[in-house]
């Protein structure tokens, strides 16, 4: 019987138990036998895992966070750490390993592909939907509809008081969330660290919409754009508005994951078992044009997946 290793390394993401569940079920119904290794890559370095029957993975479809647990693990990065984790893999005959997460996640496995004759298949599980080779990722459905229900309630505040609210959503080096998250909410501004926006544009724009008898306005930014405190005091400081700050936060990444991300989540897994029995190495399942594919590990990598700022004039002509 041949083995398949599952591991989720990196931050985690609502869909990540969806995605154990389905690769666990379906490599089973194809006589494969299923090992989790907890606690990421730690769990390779200190052989800690557990058998994922069908039954071991019941009930977890619904639950936000992965069951497997994930730690950040320094050790790993080290040429001793990468030979380790392979000797954990010969040592099972672990003929593919399945790694749930981001791009971080995916370097690594790529870093251990060279050590190891153990297939590394990509499932891309994160909120920052940032993954080249898939135009969406397990979880970030959740986390827009997770930032969409807190500022919808932000915005009933904003209005009463009539306030600017600057909500600063996760995002510290790309912008996929803020933007989506803005367009879907009526955002006034987005600011995402892909597209500089000085204070004086900002300024024109809250003024230009007061002028228009908007007394109110919602700012959403990524965390990655810089200080949101100091913007606060800046707005404050040259429209005399009350301006408040609402950070999200690690909520984003927490509780269950909607239809879309478990979806995508059992239908990734299924695209990842299949590339397993076909033999296909090294590879990162996602979604293009409609179709569930997959590219090597080593171009999805090393290639800079690319915002849509066409999102960035919508959101201004919507706001008008």
């Amino acid at each position: 019987m041949k083995t398949i290793g599952i591991i989720t390394p990196g931050g985690d993401a609502p869909g990540m138990n969806a995605a154990i569940r389905a690769v666990a079920r379906i490599a089973h119904s194809r006589n494969f036998k299923v090992l989790g290794f907890e606690k990421g890559w730690f769990g390779l370095l200190t052989d800690s895992k557990k058998i994922l029957s069908p039954r071991a993975v019941g009930g977890i479809i619904q639950s936000g966070g992965t069951m497997l647990h994930t730690l950040r693990c320094v050790p790993f990065k080290t040429d001793e750490g990468i030979e380790k984790a392979a000797n954990t893999l010969k040592t099972y005959n672990v003929d593919a390993l399945v790694v749930i997460g981001g791009d971080g996640s995916f370097r690594g496995a790529y870093e251990l592909s060279k050590k190891s004759d153990t297939n590394m298949i990509g499932i891309p599980a994160t909120i920052d939907n940032d993954v080249f080779g898939t135009e969406e990722t397990i979880g970030f459905d959740t986390a827009v509809n997770t930032a969409i229900s807190a500022i919808d309630k932000i915005r009933d505040t904003a209005i009463s008081h009539e306030r600017i609210f600057i909500v600063e959503v996760m995002g510290r080096k790309r912008g996929f969330l803020a933007l989506h998250i803005g367009v879907a909410v009526g955002a006034e501004i987005i600011l995402i660290p892909e597209e500089e926006c000085k204070i004086e544009k900002i300024i024109e724009v809250l003024e230009t919409n007061s002028k228009k008898g908007k007394q109110t306005a919602i700012i959403v930014t990524a965390e990655g754009v810089g200080n949101t405190s100091d913007l606060v005091k800046e707005i404050a400081r040259h429209t005399g508005s009350e301006v408040r700050l609402s950070i999200l936060g690690y909520a984003q990444r927490g509780g269950r994951p909607t239809g879309r991300s478990r979806l995508l989540a059992s239908l990734f897994a299924e695209k990842a078992v299949n590339l397993i029995m076909e033999k296909t190495a090294n590879q990162v399942v996602g979604l293009r044009d409609g179709i569930i594919s997959s590219i090597s590990i080593e171009k999805s990598i090393n290639t800079k997946k690319p915002v849509d700022l066409s999102l960035l004039k919508l959101a201004e002509t919507l706001s008008i």
